[in-house]
């Protein structure tokens, strides 16, 4: 080590270190004292912030029962780096934080969380798994149904790393008109938590929408967080704008014979829908907003798969045929798309999908998850960021 250091100027070491990803970087603070303090200094997480981008890394994914009200407290971490016997699930990536969470929303490396029930006083957490800071908040007049997103962005051109992380969380609860001449009619209300103001805001904005917001929660694109519904609707909701609005996806389910799994994600800075279906695998990017166009950047037919990829698949298209009842579990199952690749569940196992290669990697097994229900888990993608925590 010492030879290295008598060859290397401290100035060049860190540049070089600040041309690396996080992930690897990690590593190399165990290398030495002097090359930990240089990492974890704010000079350089904000050059390496500068000159890197911010990678998927990996998928968090936690079951939830259908019926049963507990919270499943296990946590599973999925790398995106397989093995031949599969990608090395991680259970202990929250074993930081003073209690157990349920996860709710991922954003540039931040992870945002709540108590798990039962709690005596249920709070929110946000914490970044990377550099194990985190930050406990207040959840008034909590609601263990309600929905809450997470609006992060960072520019390490223009902001200051010594200055506190600014970040918003938008809670959407579902409400019922309280006239009793009027007909029933569900709504989502909002209230926004600003970091730099500290305290939750009940916004005047409403949206008509009586369905429910499910699969892997919120998803922030460009100042604006997105959350699929059960009735063929994305709701969107501009954070600084504090409006909603709700868009259509490319094809309601009904058109399908079987019952179609769907689920929305992000690449390239893009909002994707990605649908399975007996017709085979579809994935649309909406191209604008406000016309509800959506462009078809990939498809394939069940077929195709299984001819592709025999080691991994047999009877695809029988098998996800059968399913006529939501009640059923799918066979075929896209949990999360981000950066070009699906994890999906097909069976019992998981496999990543990597759109742009066309090559599919199995994951873990259900088994490797330590899974007590797999009905509607909560999956979120993740990237490992040196992005600080501090609340000033």
């Amino acid at each position: 080590m010492k030879k290295v250091q008598r060859f290397l100027s401290s100035d060049i070491l860190f540049d070089v270190l600040s041309r690396i990803q996080a992930k690897p970087l990690l590593g190399l603070k165990c290398i030495s004292r002097d090359w930990n303090q240089i990492i974890s200094s704010p000079s350089f997480i904000k050059a390496q912030l500068r000159k890197t981008e911010i990678v998927l890394t990996g998928f968090i994914l936690q079951e939830k029962f259908k019926w049963c009200k507990d919270d499943i407290r296990t946590v599973s971490y999925i790398p995106i780096e397989t093995t031949e016997n599969g990608a090395k699930v991680h259970h202990d990536v929250f074993n930081f934080l003073p209690e157990d969470v349920v996860v709710l929303a991922s954003c540039q490396g931040l992870v945002c969380g709540r108590s798990c029930f039962p709690s005596s006083e249920p709070a929110i957490y946000i914490c970044n798994p990377a550099n194990r800071q985190w930050i406990k908040l207040e959840w008034p007049d909590y609601d263990r149904n309600e929905s809450i997103g997470l609006a992060f962005d960072f520019d390490p051109s223009k902001d200051s790393i010594e200055m506190h992380t600014n970040f918003k969380l938008v809670r959407v609860k579902q409400v019922e008109n309280n006239d009793e001449e009027e007909e029933l009619e569900l709504h989502l209300e909002f209230e926004l938590y600003s970091s730099e103001l500290r305290t939750w805001m009940k916004l005047d904005e409403i949206c008509y929408c009586g369905s429910n917001l499910v699969k892997n929660k919120s998803i922030y694109i460009s100042g604006v967080l997105h959350w699929l519904t059960d009735g063929d609707q994305v709701l969107t909701f501009d954070v600084e704008k504090e409006l909603s609005w709700l868009i259509s996806v490319p094809v309601p389910t009904f058109v399908f014979y079987s019952i179609p799994e769907a689920c929305i994600g992000e690449s390239e800075g893009k909002l994707h829908y990605v649908l399975i279906s007996e017709e085979g695998l579809h994935i649309w990017y909406l191209e604008d907003y406000y016309d509800f166009q959506w462009t078809l950047k990939h498809c394939k037919t069940l077929d195709e798969i299984e001819g592709e990829f025999p080691d991994f698949f047999f009877n695809l298209k029988n098998r996800v045929s059968m399913r006529v009842s939501v009640d059923s579990s799918p066979w075929m199952n896209p949990l999360d798309f981000k950066d070009g690749i699906l994890l999906m569940k097909v069976c019992v196992n998981l496999y990543l999908y990597d759109i742009n290669s066309n090559k599919i990697v199995q994951a873990c097994t259900v088994h490797d998850l330590n899974s007590e229900s797999m009905s509607c888990p909560t999956v979120l993608p993740h990237s490992l960021s040196l992005v600080p925590l501090n609340h000033a």
